[in-house]
């Protein structure tokens, strides 16, 4: 068999892990190996094939692993749903205290509670949604 079928054979026995257990590593190194077999289709030596095959390995490792573990780690700059609503303005439409009230929230009227169970908010006052608590809107 040629050397570049075996360079294939690699390149799918990395790509299995690479399925299995969703770590990017192994499905660069299985283009290092399709590399590899590009390099042995060509006439290319031994020493040539593992050459390229690590060369190619090693610089998808080191440049696209950094790219993909920062983009994992960055928070989507969309905030939707109830996300969306934290820290926006209400208008209080039925006294709001600790046990409960009602305010207009973004077009929609929201059960509410004070975040302080001592504060009390009346009609018509402007308060800022700290959280959303199943259904009912915390305020301060």
């Amino acid at each position: 068999m040629d050397a570049w079928v075996w360079w294939l054979i690699a390149a799918v026995g990395l790509g299995i892990p690479l399925v299995l257990t969703a770590m990017p590593e192994f499905g660069m190194f299985a283009v290092g190996a399709v590399a590899g077999a590009a390099v042995a289709a060509l006439g290319g030596g031994a020493v040539a094939q593992v050459v390229v095959f690590a060369v190619v390995s090693t610089a998808l490792v080191l440049v696209v692993r950094p790219i993909a573990r920062r983009s994992q780690t960055q928070r989507p700059e969309l905030r939707t749903g109830v996300d969306a609503l934290t820290g926006r303005q209400a208008t209080v439409l039925e006294r709001v205290d600790g046990s409960g009230g009602r305010i207009k929230l973004a077009g929609e009227v929201w059960s509410a509670r004070a975040l302080d169970t001592s504060m009390t908010y009346e009609p018509g006052t402007q308060v800022d949604v700290v959280e959303i608590d199943g259904a009912t809107a915390v305020v301060m």
